[in-house]
């Protein structure tokens, strides 16, 4: 165990970020420079070794959390790292990107300040890179069995990685010109740099993992002759179905969804674009939605110089504590501050949110592009606008951060592997992440999607990086058992399984 009486000696202190001007002027991470060690390894002390790690209920991982915490606290890296590859293919990116539900349920957190998890996790990461312990792992013998993996986001490369070590010869599809789905387009750099996914990437090449870039399956290639071609398909593809806002104006110019004002900005990270076909330098920046996506999107805007940025919420403001309507060890809803919150505090002073706001029209400028939006407020729990509280704001560029509804629809995937839709909009699927059968149009008989699996998103909807991962590691061990009968490779997780929340 680490010191038993560290949580009572030492204070929480989490790794200071960079200041706000300065990483405002640049666009690496904002930890980036910044020293972890030997700070990780106090706060690595602090875990309690306690009975029950509740921890481990708070990841969908199951992340091992007090041993790599004591081995972290000891300084013994390669044990460490050892421990955190057993239950995470890439630490490196939920270190990075995991909002953390793991120190919400830390025991500590109970009636204390909970341990700084999620900056021993990346500390961990980093050093196993620093110290060489990320070898590429090629199976010893390969089992002959093909698999197809559609989809190069986390869950994606989770069970190719996965499928790969154990044997399989794994071709990746990616409908993109490069490899990591949103990771590569959606994540901004500042908060993980594209170096750390290009790593990986090289490693799972050298394992043996090929990877097949700009195919989009379904319309470029036909799903049906692609599983014809393997023995298995793993269909990761994500929830990609943008959410609309049907409110008057909604056709003007410079009005955008969040994630293709986020594909181009990284798209210029990338060398594509010399400056952003879509950018909010000088203009007057409205937000709808007031989830991760949102707050990436207040980043962005931040750095390519906005005059102002405003991020409409519909949800109530909510408290700085949990309630018991939302006890211990859940996630609760509690007022959050990302990153790109304090940077645009650290401007004006105030909180870039308003909550329990909604849109009612976007107003037109001279030309037929926006120039302000209406908004009102709402009732907190029905919703519904509030007389008398109308007003105007300026709005010169728009982006729509309202989630996603499941699986990009017309592109001939469902139909071409038989698969269907559950109540929520997800590709259904079996217990064993088997796509679920689908009744064909104008027959009786209904027709097995046989040998195909579906991980991530695309099964469960709009999910953390952690969720998607450990969906990926169990749609491998449900394929690998498909291919061969039996299967050693770990099963986190389930479809029905859910987050730890009230």
């Amino acid at each position: 165990m680490t010191d038993p009486h560290g949580f009572l000696r030492t204070p929480r202190r989490p790794v200071p970020a960079r200041p706000v001007e300065e990483r405002l002027s640049d666009w690496n991470e904002v930890y980036a420079g910044q020293v972890l060690l030997p700070l990780v390894s106090e706060q690595a002390g602090r875990c309690m070794d306690c009975g029950i790690p509740f921890c481990h209920s708070g990841c969908p991982l199951g992340n091992l959390i007090p041993e790599w915490n004591a081995y972290a606290f000891r300084g013994d890296w390669r044990a460490a790292a050892e421990r955190l590859h057993a239950t995470n293919n890439f630490p490196e990116f939920t270190g990075r990107l995991c909002p953390a539900p793991c120190e919400d349920a830390c025991v500590l957190a109970i009636n204390a300040d909970p341990v700084t998890i999620k900056n021993v996790e990346q500390a961990i990461a980093d050093q196993i890179w620093e110290r060489g312990y990320a070898s590429p792992q090629p199976p010893e013998r390969l089992s002959g069995k093909t698999v197809a993996v559609i989809g190069s986001g986390p869950a994606g490369l989770a069970a190719a990685q996965q499928l790969t070590r154990t044997g399989h010869t794994v071709a990746v599809y990616e409908r993109a010109d490069r490899i990591g789905g949103l990771l590569r387009y959606g994540i901004p750099a500042f908060k993980m740099e594209k170096r750390y996914l290009d790593r990986r990437i090289e490693q799972m090449r050298a394992e043996g993992t090929k990877f097949r870039t700009g195919v989009d399956v379904g319309s470029d290639l036909d799903a049906t002759e692609l599983r014809g071609r393997h023995d298995a398909v793993v269909v990761a593809v994500g929830a990609t179905e943008q959410r609309e806002l049907p409110v008057p104006g909604r056709e003007l110019n410079g009005i955008h969804q969040a994630m293709d004002y986020l594909t181009l900005a990284n798209r210029v990270r990338e060398g594509d674009y010399a400056s952003p076909p879509v950018t909010a330098e000088g203009k007057h920046v409205v937000i709808v939605g007031g989830g991760d996506t949102g707050s990436d999107c207040l980043g962005t805007a931040l750095r390519q110089g906005a005059v102002s940025v405003v991020q409409l919420d519909i949800n109530p403001e909510p408290g700085d504590a949990r309630t018991d309507t939302e006890p211990w060890p859940t996630y609760p809803k509690v007022y959050r501050i990302s990153h790109a919150h304090e940077e645009a505090r650290g401007r004006k002073g105030t909180d870039p949110r308003v909550f329990s706001s909604a849109t009612l029209r976007f107003e037109r400028g001279p030309t037929d592009h926006v120039h302000a939006l209406c908004l009102t407020e709402v009732e907190p729990e029905a919703r519904r606008p509030l007389s008398d509280t109308e007003r105007v704001i300026p709005a010169e560029l728009v982006l729509l951060a309202l989630g996603f509804s499941g699986p990009a629809r017309g592109t001939g995937l469902m139909e071409q592997l038989g698969l269907t839709l559950d109540g929520r909009g997800n590709f259904a699927r079996d217990a064993g992440f088997a796509a679920e059968t689908v009744e064909r149009a104008g027959r009786s008989d209904r027709t097995e999607a046989d040998g195909v699996f579906v991980a991530g998103d695309a099964g469960r909807g709009q999910s953390l990086v952690v969720w998607a991962i450990a969906e990926g590691r169990a749609a491998a061990a449900a394929t690998d058992r498909y291919l061969t009968g039996s299967t050693v490779l770990p099963a986190p997780v389930t479809p029905k399984d859910r987050p730890m929340v009230a």
